[in-house]
């Protein structure tokens, strides 16, 4: 009997211990249930904040500078209305003059431009490349004539009196010497920014005296050069 009784005991104390567990166990549930509750209820204050990269007097603070070559093919070149931009192909027009129409084997002609920068351009640098037809209506030999051609490019910082062979004397840098459509500058000119420094560029166009007259005559052509210009600092 003792035995018995006992073991109802022990029954009874493990029947309320599984009561017990759920219990604790539905009332954790509930407070889960409780506390996504609650937070899904709150509520905050929220403010933002904005900046942005002025002048300082209320426009854009933030910008690119600027790289512009101008050209002027009128000498003197004492005309600021004459400095202009030309960046495509066939450009200014440098005029050798009448005899540039007539040229017989040895004959030499001239013709002059300059270059600067434009009044709100950073500094930068030019290299005068090789020549090429100008973009303008030619005839089907106009290649021919230019490949017989010979040039030579002489530079300078101060205005050239006179754009012809003296030109290629002392005080000038010859950037260039050797067949008209092979050979380009042989180094760059520096161009200064907002317009502070010139540079002139005298040109001569000769048909070699060993040309072959009988292919070459009666024959016209319109070469082109063009300058690469590149910003520094």
């Amino acid at each position: 009997m003792a035995l018995h009784g006992s073991t109802e005991k022990g029954s009874m104390k493990v029947g309320e211990k599984g009561s017990r567990r759920r219990k604790i166990f539905a009332l954790g549930a509930a407070g889960a249930v409780l506390g996504i509750g609650v937070t899904a209820t709150l509520a905050a204050w929220t403010d933002t904040e904005w900046v942005f990269g002025g002048d300082g007097a209320g426009g854009p603070g933030i910008g690119t500078s600027t790289f512009e070559v101008l050209q002027n093919t009128e000498a003197p070149f004492d005309d600021p209305a004459a400095w202009v931009n030309e960046d495509e192909n066939p450009g200014g027009e440098i005029v050798f003059g009448l005899d540039a129409l007539e040229l017989s084997p040895g004959d030499s002609v001239y013709a002059q431009f300059a270059l600067q920068t434009s009044d709100t351009s950073i500094a930068g640098d030019v290299t005068l490349q090789s020549a090429v037809l100008a973009d303008i209506t030619q005839d089907a030999d106009a290649q021919t004539l230019l490949d017989a051609l010979a040039v030579r490019v002489a530079t300078t910082t101060d205005v050239l009196e006179d754009c012809d062979v003296d030109a290629f004397g002392l005080g000038a840098t010859v950037i260039a010497d050797g067949p008209l459509t092979t050979t380009g500058g042989s180094a760059a000119q520096d161009l200064a920014a907002e317009a502070g420094s010139t540079q002139y560029y005298c040109f001569e166009v000769t048909l070699p005296a060993d040309a072959d007259g009988e292919e070459l005559m009666g024959l016209e052509a319109a070469p082109a050069w063009q300058f690469i210009g590149e910003s520094v600092d």
